[in-house]
């Protein structure tokens, strides 16, 4: 299971965005993470940027896939229907619902979703 923003696990560097300029001002290396923008998804494929995008859909997570998002982030709910679709379809995207507390972690864990991701690290999005 994937643990993003656990003050216990390490994790990579995460960067919040919210423009194709944004990405000039992140540290290489690191992966950013913005609101679903078929702009911003498709600059970061074609420039090999490593990225997650936050869906309100399944529609969104099939495009995000396709368009090579390492995470789609979503709500814990939406996360669960994405990851039925991901795993019939096998995405090479990782499912992350989003969390509050670690607390959260069992549920998602039972649902099969492939990680989670703190809301601190996507608030201001």
């Amino acid at each position: 299971m994937i643990l993003i923003g656990d003050p216990i696990i390490p994790c990579e560097d995460v960067f919040k965005i919210s423009t194709v300029e944004d990405i000039k001002n992140t540290k290489s290396n690191s992966t950013i993470i913005f609101e679903f923008n078929v702009d911003i998804m498709t600059y970061c494929k074609d420039n090999k940027v490593k990225y997650g995008v936050m869906v309100s859909s399944v529609k969104e997570a099939i495009y995000a896939n396709a368009l090579g998002t390492k995470y789609i982030i979503s709500d814990i709910y939406t996360a669960e229907k994405i990851q039925k679709v991901a795993q019939n379809y096998m995405f090479d995207s990782r499912i992350l619902a989003i969390i509050e507390q670690d607390a959260q972690i069992e549920q998602v864990a039972l649902k099969e979703i492939d990680g989670v991701i703190y809301k601190y690290l996507i608030k201001s999005i």
